[in-house]
Order: C-alpha cells, then sequence, then structure tokens
C-alpha cells in the first residue's frame, strides 16, 4: 500500500466523517456495543469542526490517493488530547493507525506538550495494545453513563450557567484539581453557551462545559458533581465518562436510573497527576 500522510483540510471533511461513522460503528457491533456515532452525518459534522478549527491539528492518510484514515491532536499549553483516530475498515492491520499516531505524537513532541491523552474503548483490546506500546499508561477505568435527566438538586448547591465573569474562578478550579487549566475549552463553552457552574456558600466549586462525551466537569467534592449531573437537561452523546472507582457518584447514578453503556480507559502519555478532587473526563481527557 502506497500511504502518504498529510496535513487535513476543510474539504477532507465529507469523506473523512463517513469512515469516522464506518470506523467506530464496525468495532462496535463486533463487540456489540452502541458506536460513538449514530448516524454519518453526526461524524461530518466533527470532521468539519475539527479541521477548520486553528488550534486542532490533522493528520489524514492517503492510500493510492484515497483518503483512507485521519487522527487529531486538540492543542493546549500543557496537555494535549488525541482522536479520533479511524481508519476504513476495509485498510485495517496495515499499520495506518500507528502512522497515524506517530504523527500526532511528533506534532506534541514539537510544541513540547507536558502530557498527551486519550479515552479508548476499553473493549477494543488492538487500540490498547497500540497506545501501550507508543508510551500511553492506562490512568483511569471509565464507565459511559446514559439516561433520562434527573431534575435532582442539593441544598446549599447552587448550578447555573456560566459567564465570561467565572472563567477565572473556573481555571483555577481546574488547576487546582488537576494541575492545569483547560482554558481554550472553557471559553467554547461560554461561546456555546454550555458552560455551567455550581456554587457552594457564594463560590463556584466546581463546572461542567457539558454532561456528555465531548465535554469534561470538575467539582471540589462528589456533592457538587453530582449535583452537576443532576441539573444537566441532556447527557449528550453515548453518555458522560464516570471514573468507575469512583463508587460513591456511579452507585448513586445507578440508584437514580442511570445506566451504564460501555467500559473506557483514560490514558497518558507523559506527565499525569492524580485529580484531587471529583472528574468527569471528555472523550479526549
Amino acid at each position: 500500500m502506497n500511504l502518504i500522510l498529510r496535513p487535513g483540510k476543510p474539504e477532507d471533511a465529507q469523506a473523512c466523517g463517513v469512515i469516522c461513522y464506518k470506523a467506530f460503528k464496525a468495532i462496535a457491533d463486533a463487540h456489540h456495543f452502541p458506536p460513538d456515532f449514530p448516524e454519518t452525518e453526526m461524524a461530518v459534522g466533527l470532521m468539519n469542526f475539527a479541521f477548520s478549527s486553528p488550534g486542532i491539528y490533522s493528520a489524514v492518510a492517503e492510500a493510492n490517493g484515497e483518503i483512507v484514515g485521519s487522527n487529531f491532536l486538540w492543542e493546549s499549553r500543557f496537555v494535549g488530547g488525541v482522536g479520533p483516530i479511524t481508519v476504513n475498515p476495509t485498510c485495517q492491520n496495515a499499520a495506518v493507525g500507528r502512522k497515524l499516531m506517530e504523527r500526532v505524537l511528533h506534532r506534541a513532541e514539537n510544541l513540547k506538550l507536558a502530557s498527551v491523552r486519550l479515552v479508548q474503548a476499553a473493549y477494543h483490546s488492538r487500540s490498547l495494545s497500540l497506545y501501550t506500546k507508543l508510551g500511553f499508561d492506562v490512568q483511569e477505568p471509565l464507565s459511559v453513563v446514559q439516561g433520562a435527566a434527573l431534575n435532582i438538586s442539593f441544598p446549599g448547591y447552587h448550578v447555573r450557567a456560566g459567564n465570561d465573569a467565572d472563567l477565572d474562578s473556573c481555571n483555577q478550579l481546574c488547576y487546582e484539581i488537576h494541575g492545569h487549566d483547560r482554558s481554550p475549552e472553557l471559553a467554547g463553552a461560554v461561546k456555546t453557551g454550555t458552560l455551567s457552574v455550581v456554587e457552594y456558600d457564594g463560590m463556584i466549586t466546581g463546572y461542567t462545559t457539558q454532561v456528555g462525551f465531548l465535554g469534561h466537569t470538575i467539582a471540589s467534592t462528589n456533592t457538587g458533581l453530582k449535583a452537576l449531573i443532576g441539573a444537566s437537561a441532556i447527557f449528550s452523546g453515548p453518555g458522560f465518562l464516570l471514573p468507575s472507582r469512583n463508587a460513591d457518584v456511579l452507585r448513586w447514578c445507578l440508584q437514580n436510573g442511570l445506566r451504564i453503556i460501555m467500559p473506557m480507559t483514560l490514558m497518558s502519555k507523559g506527565l499525569y497527576n492524580d485529580p484531587a478532587g471529583a472528574f468527569l473526563p471528555s472523550v479526549l481527557y
């Protein structure tokens, strides 16, 4: 196979989106789990966003002049998130995925990022093997949780929409819990209207960019995390990613009618700090 790797461009979105949908569906169907993208249009929409966003590095693989896969590095000052990485199911087991991963890891090295992270489907043993060979370590087992909105509140915990004035407090809280901030995602959540914060005693003690697959959430306590989950009107995508070791919150979710959809794994290469609080990672990290 005459494989060429090149930077992605907006006109690649349709072809890469179709491959993304087919690739995730094929592996999910093989293991009897729901796919990450329920329809092609959602995958194409994500590709349109990724290829047109200046803070996202893209790599596209071509074989004999035809696009066969893509991968992305979501860049920030400290931590980069990898994915989605997808390869046409007809080109599996031909080292395309490895080369796409090596390309974005090389980009991360050039940027001197302290850490690169990703989330993979725990039932996909081939991707776990590949990422482990490339230097990634397993950091957290995750459960994807989905269900109807809970409409649950907690005395003393006030959940409200976030705004620009909250960004400094949210970034500081993220730094205290994770050792780094996620300012680009926070700013983006304000623009799209998906940022929510939880206050206790008049102070912001948690926030979410959205409770769902593409959003991340942090809180000083499990009660604050429950308040953000309980106030969410919808759990976007396949669901939100809850660290399975947080038995208190996972049990609370199950007792309130939510269900576990599938297992996933948070992995990192480079610096990683155990969070000093409660959190829900995004599908990137």
